[in-house]
């Protein structure tokens, strides 16, 4: 940076003003001419304000006590630098032959404060290099200094403090206890640079190094190696860098044990990460523009057991970061510590319900995002599942997952997945479910565990809460469910209506079945169901009732309807209690009057076909006498009421002819 580049020529400056002085000059007036040639050439102040004491052969020199130096008008009365103690040496027989070697510069106690104001103005910008119009210097002079070979054995801060005010963006940064050492061989050659202290309560120590030292302390892009130590963070960094604007591109390698240590080094708050994400890991090729946009490519990112792969791009807007790329990964962890991965267990007190403990999800206020993720998997505390492909947007801590193919449990599930913590967490979704294995899915899920088929499902849902216990108690939504396949473990449907017997339940009794459909809604975490209807070969179930996926709970009635010798028994049963260990039991109420209309429909078919019978004796006597009466025989196929026409057509036929004589 600047600051790098003005420290230096500043101390070089003074070294050489010192020095020569010292060939002409009495000590007590090095100090006054030193300091009238230091601000004729920068434009900033200096003082001695202690004893300067000389030192000549074989290494000239001298050393200041209490120097100060000023800063520009607009910038306040404080020096820019106070130091308790300055020692320069130089070479002499390199001085004399026109060489610049600087022996030693020693800074012992200095406080430096460097300011930007909001027009951008920088307390340690410096007149060097230019003419009073503000041209480059191309005097001959100027040529001359160019062409003496300048070196830096050593230069030292010892105990120093480092106040950086930034204005344009708000940093406030204090480095105390700040030891640094710079070698120089040439200008032109390599240089390399110690330095250690404490930022914001932050130990650091760094070490750099370069090959060309005048191209980098002019800003200038160069080769670069890094090697750091920062709130427990390493960094090793191996490329081209530039200070003017901070530009880079090279090989990045990284390592955090924790992220808090972290943000507070950069003055910043939060950064809190779950242990089973940590160390955090990067390595890759990485470049820095001078908008300030990080570019990487190779990259293998490491997140406790969490690996990735991929490219990336880091913007730095005015709100907020801003993530691109694409990533891919092998399965990815994200159970909280200690999850065992079933039924949502882990996190939760007493060993039932959904888990207290917080959510964290301050890493959507963190950054935008716009991220294709692709996985061989994903664990977490309520589910697992298959390869995946995922598109991540982040905009204003919302979270859109863009479920475009996710493997689960033998099926597939596709949709949309939304956190939103804008203002308290949220999560939502419009998800389909299609030929899903339901006995791993709800033993993992839920623990449950007597269920099994095939499902295809849509459901729509909304929960708010800072932990999974409060959006499983408050979801709401519908959704439609499907089932083809499968078995009801743990109890026989069949043999109860058969029997009338509560005893076909526990291990081994199971209900096979065709089919299951119906649809649902969701309120207060409560679903609730009205036309649910089971298609089994030797019945067929029809259910209503509510499920508490909150409360893990079950209060459902479901009526079977199976066929008992010539009648259709239907027989109620009750299920209620918590998932784990739910109660079945006969509505015996309901199965009272069922009983009874069974009893009621078997008299009155008793009374129907008795008033048949009565109803034919009597027939077929009235026949047998008219037949008498009327003298008349009924001949085959012929019905009652034509004989009896007949026989009444013959009877007053010979009545007739008797009134009339016979004839």
């Amino acid at each position: 940076m600047r600051l790098i580049k003005a420290i230096v020529a500043m101390l070089i400056g003074v070294a050489i003003l010192l020095g020569g002085a010292l060939f002409i000059l009495p000590t007590e007036r090095i100090a006054i001419l030193a300091a009238q040639q230091f601000e004729a050439a920068t434009g900033r102040s200096v003082q001695f304000d202690g004893e300067v004491r000389a030192s000549f052969y074989p290494v000239i020199g001298a050393t200041a006590q209490n120097v100060r130096i000023g800063n520009p008008q607009w910038a306040g009365e404080a020096p820019l630098l106070a130091a308790a103690e300055m020692d320069i040496g130089l070479n002499l027989l390199a001085l004399i032959r026109g060489d610049i070697v600087v022996e030693r510069i020693l800074l012992q106690d200095p406080q430096l404060h460097m300011l930007r104001d909001a027009e951008g103005q920088l307390n340690w910008g410096f007149r060097s290099g230019t003419n009073d119009a503000g041209a480059p210097d191309t005097s001959e002079g100027a040529s001359i200094r160019r062409q003496r070979n300048v070196s830096l054995t050593e230069a030292r801060i010892s105990g120093g403090s480092l106040h950086i005010e930034d204005a344009q963006s708000g940093t406030d940064m204090r480095i105390s206890g700040l030891d640094a050492t710079l070698r120089l061989e040439g200008l032109a050659g390599p240089a390399d640079l110690s330095a250690s202290g404490t930022l914001n309560g932050q130990s650091f120590q760094v070490t750099a190094t370069t090959d060309n030292a005048e191209r980098m302390i002019s800003g200038a892009v160069s080769a670069v190696t890094v090697d750091a130590i920062a709130a427990g963070v390493t960094l090793v960094f191996s490329g081209r860098a530039g200070l003017q604007d901070l530009v880079f591109e090279g090989q990045l390698q990284a390592q955090a044990p924790a992220v808090r240590p972290l943000m507070q080094l950069a003055g910043q708050s939060g950064g809190v990460v779950a242990p089973q994400f940590l160390p955090l890991g990067l390595t890759g090729q990485v470049t820095r523009t001078a908008d300030g946009t990080l570019y990487g490519r190779d990259l293998q990112l490491r997140a406790g057991g969490v690996r990735l792969t991929g490219a990336a791009d880091l913007g730095f807007g005015a709100e907020r970061p801003r993530l691109s790329g694409q990533l891919s990964g092998d399965v990815l962890d994200l159970r909280s510590a200690g999850a065992t991965g079933q039924g949502g267990q882990s996190g939760q007190s007493g060993g039932s319900g959904w888990s207290r403990a917080p959510i964290d999800a301050s890493v959507l206020d963190g950054l935008d995002a716009d991220v294709s993720l692709t996985l061989a998997g994903v664990r977490t505390d309520m589910t697992s599942l298959g390869r995946m492909r995922v598109g991540v947007a982040i905009d204003r801590a919302r979270a859109v997952f863009d479920l475009r193919e996710v493997a689960l449990f033998g099926g597939q599930l596709a949709g949309e997945f939304v956190m939103n913590n804008r203002s308290g967490l949220s999560v939502g979704g419009d998800l389909r479910l299609r030929g899903i294995d339901l006995l791993p899915l709800l033993t993992e899920m839920a623990d449950y565990r007597r269920l099994q088929g095939m499902a295809n499902m849509d459901l729509q849902f909304l929960g708010v809460g800072n932990t999974l216990h409060d959006i499983m108690n408050s979801l709401r939504g519908e959704g439609t469910l499907a089932l083809s396949q499968g078995e009801i473990i743990g109890f026989d449907l069949a043999g109860m209506l058969r029997n009338l017997d509560m005893s076909y339940m526990g291990e081994g009794n199971r209900t096979v079945y065709q089919s299951v459909n119906g649809s649902f809604t969701i309120a207060d975490g409560v679903l609730r169901n009205d036309d649910l209807r089971l298609e089994a070969r030797q019945f067929n179930v029809t259910g209503r009732g509510q499920v508490g996926l909150g409360q893990r709970n079950l209060d459902y009635r479901i009526v079977p309807a199976a066929v008992r010798g010539d009648d259709t028994l239907r027989v109620p049963l009750m299920m209620t209690g918590p998932w784990d260990s739910p109660r079945f039991r006969l509505d015996m109420e309901a199965l009272a009057r069922e009983q009874t209309r069974l009893e009621r429909e078997r008299l009155e078919e008793i009374a129907r076909e008795e008033a048949l019978r009565l109803e034919e004796r009597t027939r077929s006597q009235v026949e047998r006498r008219l037949q008498r009466d009327l003298g008349v025989e009924r001949q085959e196929g012929e019905r009652i009421e034509d004989t009896l026409r007949r026989g009444l057509e013959a009877e007053i036929g010979n009545r007739l002819r008797g009134l009339l004589g016979g004839n």
